[in-house]
């Protein structure tokens, strides 16, 4: 069944305007006020700064534009384009806020990295440094072991001097008597010899003990030496660890502190940017809320939004696909027609604006008469219900009804189905009704595929009934405004 598509009808006397939340009008104050510590950052990150100082500058000047009397309404934002002008700066803001907020946070895990890094070395080095110490102890023992070693060699060496005297002694005697005298005393010649035999023994075998003993000594005192020279480079070592040690966990510090910083900027520029995505937020609203729907007031965007996300969710159409499709045909409920149909034989009409009489307002052999059951059926007024006029530049006729700008025929075909849904008849004039109905209808065209080219199609065919070329500034333009409410959508989402 084809459709026509409405003429839009547009009140210039419209004025939009912007009121900011009393909660976001002091935050944004302490944005201008100092939200980023430049000082600070500027010592750490000085690439940052430059970037940080302009985005606030930038902030601060759109709200003080904006700003003009102490309720938080604007001066600037009094019309669609002025409004879509400031919506195109906040979001340009929030995308620069988005750069930042992942420089940021990358920067945040190099810094984490550094810092494990640092603390790795660091708890490597104390392990280190234990090791050493237990080394340097059990080399002290070695060396008291040792020098307790030397002190009972040297009473050894002692014993065995005063031993060796003893003999040297001995012999000396011996020597002194003559072997008349010895043979006097009545003492036996082979025993004289044998006496002073073993005593130039035992000389000489104490003399032999003894110089072991002094080369056991030498050798202990040479370990001690070395024992001492080993701890010495031990402990040497063990200091330059422990320099290390400090001066690691020295730039571990630095790099924490900094990390602070990161943290404290980061959660900054979150909040700016929360706060520029309520602005942002209270701009769409004003660009949605003009009036013009006779059943049900236009929609905010978050109204309109959450209707779109339940009605493509019965179907199994993007919400964003919906929305673009209700703002290409009505501006989501706000501009549902600018003629009335007033002749039930011709279908013509008059222009509700000026009261001019319009011809085509309606196909009487089409829509007329399921036009007349539609009204009859809510209680409405045939000859007082907006519905579109013709469209001399694309040609046919107008009459279509609501937001969802639906010709009576082709509601009436649809009217079952959306009843089985909805429990109750639909009402074109419905706005809730309307994103059904148009969800109904798209799906049955290829927007179920979620696909461009599948939506594509079906917004063209919703149109003009067809895919012809000459015709695709409809669809293009569809997918344009779908691109751009998918990234809103992402954004309500938090994804």
């Amino acid at each position: 069944m084809k459709r026509r598509r409405p003429l839009r009808e547009r009140n210039n006397a419209d004025v939009l305007r912007v009121r900011l939340p009393n909660r976001a009008r002091f935050c944004y104050n302490q944005v201008c006020l100092g939200l980023f510590n430049a000082n600070t950052i500027m010592k750490i990150f000085r690439f940052n700064i430059a970037a940080l100082i302009l985005a606030a500058m930038f902030l601060c000047g759109s709200i003080a534009a904006a700003q003009t009397n102490g309720n938080g309404e604007t001066g600037e934002c009094t019309t669609k384009e002025s409004c879509q002008t400031l919506l195109d700066k906040y979001e340009a803001l929030l995308k620069q806020y988005d750069s930042d907020i992942t420089k940021t946070a990358a920067e945040k895990k190099t810094l984490q990295n550094q810092i494990a890094a640092l603390k790795k070395k660091a708890d490597s080095l104390a392990v280190q440094i234990k090791q050493s110490n237990a080394m340097i102890g059990e080399i002290t023992l070695q060396i008291a072991d040792t020098e307790a070693s030397v002190d009972t060699t040297e009473t050894k060496i002692q014993k065995t001097q005063k031993q060796l005297a003893a003999v040297l002694r001995a012999i000396d005697q011996a020597d002194k008597v003559s072997l008349i005298e010895n043979l006097i005393a009545g003492n036996n010649f082979s025993d004289f010899f044998d006496n002073l035999v073993y005593l130039e023994n035992l000389d000489r075998k104490s003399n032999q003990v003894l110089q072991e003993i002094k080369g056991l000594k030498q050798s202990l005192e040479d370990q001690k030496l070395g024992l001492e020279g080993e701890k010495t480079d031990l402990e040497k070592t063990t200091q330059m660890k422990l320099l290390q040690k400090q001066e690691h966990e020295k730039a571990q510090a630095e790099y924490n502190s900094t990390l602070k910083v990161k943290d404290a900027e980061l959660a900054q520029t979150t909040q700016a940017k929360k706060l520029t995505a309520q602005v942002i937020q209270q701009i769409k609203q004003r660009l949605f809320s003009l009036a013009g729907v006779a059943d049900t007031d236009a929609p905010n965007f978050e109204q309109a939004y959450q209707i779109a996300k339940s009605a493509g969710a019965a179907v199994g159409v993007r919400p964003a696909f919906l929305l673009a499709i209700l703002t290409q045909e009505s501006s989501l409920g706000k501009n549902v027609g600018g003629c009335y149909m007033t002749n039930d034989a011709t279908g013509a009409g008059v222009k509700i604006s000026t009261g001019a009489a319009i011809a085509k307002v309606m196909k009487p052999t089409r829509d007329v008469g399921p036009f007349l059951e539609i009204t009859a059926a809510l209680g409405k007024d045939p000859h007082q219900t907006r519905v579109s006029c013709p469209m001399p530049s694309v040609g046919g006729y107008g009459g279509a009804m609501g937001p969802g700008q639906f010709i009576p025929s082709t509601w009436k075909g649809y009217a079952p189905r959306l009843q089985a849904i909805l429990g109750r008849p639909g009402n074109p004039w419905n706005i809730n009704d309307a994103f059904m109905a148009t969800a109904l209808y798209v799906s049955d065209y290829g927007a179920t595929s979620q696909t461009y080219d599948g939506e594509w199609r079906a917004a063209m065919i919703y149109f003009a009934g067809t895919v012809k070329k000459e015709y695709r500034f409809y669809g293009d333009n569809v997918m344009k405004i779908t691109q751009g409410y998918a990234a809103d959508i992402a954004a309500i989402e938090g994804r």
